[in-house]
């Protein structure tokens, strides 16, 4: 029996449960994640792969691999998210990594994965804890530069689905990130010493912790009062690239180049590679439909917030 695949991608923000956003723009959020936990409880899924990046919590750049599959990993417990194991199933996440390698990815593996709120806060949206169900995290580097070419990422979206195809389960695959938003991080090149010793390798103390967070919360706040030298939201190129996804026009984003992407829509639109992962994933299911689409620019959160649903399109078979 084949598995059955149902997608969900999401933006995430560490200032989720901050103060800032009117109420009506609150509503519209809460009433999108409302929207996609409803369909993940439909769904029922007994497995989930997530694809997800790190703010420099659990991968540096002491060692930074373009991909990295996790078989066991923990969450870190930053920006409101709970500290803790994942449930990683080993032996499937093992022969994941094998076929990874066998179709030429070369991905890293980690028996000691640390995740931040990039990948745990999607999880606890949809099911109350990152320990709800079986996960396999699926590190894709979207801060620390150089960024490899966006074909890649389609590529190991793609292998992704095919491993899961094999598997008699059913299967949420999850992207999160994005969309346009430019982010107070260190560039390596560009940055003081003190700043540049934690992105390699220097882990911060839980004072040290507190204060970033609290640092972040400012930066919302200036951003919102247009008080900030960070790049403006850009949701003309977010509606773009979600009709995109909607279209399943993903071979598309292969011609992308990284450093307009960036130049258009922030640092951190590179999170988008783990949507563009998922739904490469989704894909090989054959065309897909997407269910829900939500967008909304919301400045207090410095982020351009999107959540889509999508399922392979039982017309196309």
């Amino acid at each position: 029996m084949a598995a059955e695949l149902a997608l969900c991608c999401m933006s995430h923000t560490p200032l989720l449960r901050a103060p800032g956003p009117d109420e009506s723009v609150a509503r519209r959020v809460d009433d999108a994640l409302q929207t996609a936990r409803d369909f993940v409880d439909a769904f029922a899924p007994d497995l989930v792969v997530i694809f997800g990046p790190d703010h420099y919590q659990g991968f540096r750049y002491e060692l930074m691999p373009p991909f990295c599959v996790g078989a066991a990993a923990a969450a870190v417990g930053d920006y409101g998210t709970r500290a803790g194991d994942l449930d990683v199933p080993q032996g499937v996440a093992d022969r994941l990594i094998a076929h990874l390698l066998a179709v030429d990815l070369d991905v890293a593996m980690s028996e000691k994965m640390i995740v931040d709120h990039g990948i745990v806060q999607p999880l606890e949206i949809l099911f109350g804890s990152s320990a709800a169900k079986p996960v396999i995290p699926v590190f894709v580097n979207s801060v620390a530069e150089p960024l490899g070419p966006l074909r890649r990422v389609r590529r190991l979206g793609a292998a992704v689905g095919e491993f899961l195809a094999g598997l008699d389960r059913r299967v949420l695959i999850v992207g999160s990130g994005g969309l346009s938003h430019d982010v107070p991080i260190p560039r390596l090149r560009e940055s003081p010493p003190e700043a540049v010793a934690y992105i390699v390798s220097r882990r911060r103390t839980p004072a040290e912790q507190r204060a970033r967070e609290a640092e972040v919360r400012r930066a919302g706040q200036e951003f919102a009062r247009g008080e900030s030298a960070l790049r403006p939201l850009n949701p003309e190129l977010d509606q773009e690239i979600l009709r995109r996804f909607a279209r399943g026009d993903l071979a598309g984003f292969d011609e992308m180049s990284v450093d307009r992407l960036g130049a258009q829509g922030g640092s951190s639109i590179h999170e988008v590679r783990t949507w563009i992962a998922a739904h490469a994933a989704l894909r090989t299911a054959g065309p897909y439909r997407t269910g829900s689409s939500f967008y909304q620019p919301v400045p207090e959160w410095i982020v351009g917030f999107a959540v889509t649903t999508a399922l392979p399109d039982p017309t196309s078979r």
